[in-house]
């Protein structure tokens, strides 16, 4: 049986499911393929590389930098998020990811982008990541918010603007279960985004990009009805906020931020049963 975890991004409520994922570490709970758009790919990455912790540190740790998110970002390189900062700084000095054992853990790992030419969703694999971490940068480049990101001819923004929670594909790529991890409380359904005018006028000469962002809340919406059938044909479980997170998307309070990722990780200690008779893993059987 092929397991795959499945990370639906939401920017810093993402560390809601740095949360869970640190718990599934401690718990030495491995998946064979892990897919993740934005944020969720972001924190997927520490997961394939084993570092515990790593995620929730370049959460809080430096969220109060300017270099990390803010208005003096946007007006310099029409970002709110430091992308070098947080793509090349943080992984390559500050915080060191683990590329030697990301490489060669043989779980799967993809990341979702938006093709703003074709206005659908793209996939890379974890092959494709080189220490720029140019398409984890790519996934993470939300709409409005952050300038197009160009790699090999292409030219892509968020993998949230296509496929937010990218459960179909990991379906497509062979796994039998997923482990859905939303950012969202289950009750949650997603509205027209807002910005209309203002990402018409922005991305004209994106007319698939525009139409894809303008049906955004409907495949969203879409994707969670599908969802539901997978977890009524027993292929899908989630874990998901009881309720709304006290944070958005640009959350910069390092103490609200850790109490969102112990809502992820308390919750999830209390799945972890659940979790292992769906994914018919016994705790002797977990890979270390």
């Amino acid at each position: 049986m092929k397991l795959g975890l499945v990370l639906e991004g939401g920017g810093m409520r993402g560390i809601y499911t740095v949360g869970v994922l640190d718990c599934l570490m401690e718990e030495n709970f491995r998946s064979d393929y892990v897919i993740g758009v934005s944020a969720g790919a972001c924190n997927g990455a520490s997961y394939v590389s084993r570092q515990k912790g790593r995620a929730l540190r370049t959460n809080t740790e430096y969220i109060a930098d300017s270099r990390y998110l803010s208005i003096r970002n946007f007006l310099k390189t029409k970002s709110l998020f430091g992308m070098d900062f947080l793509f090349d700084e943080i992984p390559n000095h500050l915080i060191p990811m683990d590329y030697e054992t990301f490489y060669s853990d043989p779980c799967e790992f993809v990341i979702g982008v938006t093709d703003v030419i074709t206005g659908s969703p793209k996939y890379f694999g974890k092959e494709m990541l080189e220490p720029k971490n140019t398409i984890l940068r790519a996934s993470s480049s939300i709409p409005v918010f952050a300038p197009i990101v160009e790699y090999q001819g292409g030219k892509y923004l968020d993998g949230g603007t296509t496929d937010a929670i990218p459960v179909k594909q990991a379906i497509k790529d062979g796994c039998d279960k997923v482990i859905v991890i939303l950012t969202r409380e289950r009750s949650y359904q997603k509205q027209p985004e807002k910005f209309r005018s203002i990402y018409h006028k922005i991305y004209k000469e994106y007319p698939k990009l525009v139409e894809a962002l303008d049906s955004r809340h409907i495949q969203y919406n879409n994707t969670l009805a599908y969802l539901k059938q997978l977890e009524q044909e027993g292929k899908a479980l989630v874990i998901a906020p009881d309720a709304p997170l006290p944070i958005g998307r640009f959350e910069k309070n390092p103490e609200q931020l850790k109490k969102v990722w112990n809502l992820g990780f308390d919750q999830t200690k209390k799945l972890m049963q659940s979790i292992r008779e769906f994914s018919e893993i016994n705790q002797s059987e977990a890979i270390v």
